[in-house]
This record gives structure tokens, C-alpha cells and sequence, in this order.
């Protein structure tokens, strides 16, 4: 696997990692749970995969 290749493989990755947290977010929000571990990891990752992506944009990498 080339370099270009495997950043495509780790951006999908992170983009479908991003997706599902987002969604078992809302499930856990939705059953009042946003005081939970599990919320609360998912919240911090968020904010990291949010960061990533940004620079990604920043770069011109993706849109």
C-alpha cells in the first residue's frame, strides 16, 4: 500500500469512526446517559476527529 493509499484508508476509517460516535452519542443522549463514561469518551474523541478533519480542510485534502 502506497502513502496515498493509506491516508485514504485512515481517512475513511476516522470518517466512519466519526459517524458511528456521532451516532451512538445521540442514543445516548436520547436515554439521558450524557453524564456517562461512554458519552464522555465519545464527546472527547469528537472534539479530536473534529480537529483532524479541520486540518485536513485547512490543507486541501478534503472538503
Amino acid at each position: 500500500m502506497d502513502r496515498l493509499e493509506a491516508f485514504e484508508a485512515m481517512l475513511a476509517g476516522l470518517q466512519r469512526q466519526a459517524a458511528y460516535e456521532k451516532e451512538q452519542m445521540e442514543l445516548l443522549k436520547a436515554a439521558g446517559k450524557e453524564k456517562s463514561a461512554t458519552y464522555r469518551q465519545y464527546f472527547g474523541n469528537r472534539m479530536i476527529y473534529s480537529q483532524m478533519l479541520a486540518l485536513y480542510r485547512q490543507y486541501g485534502l478534503i472538503e
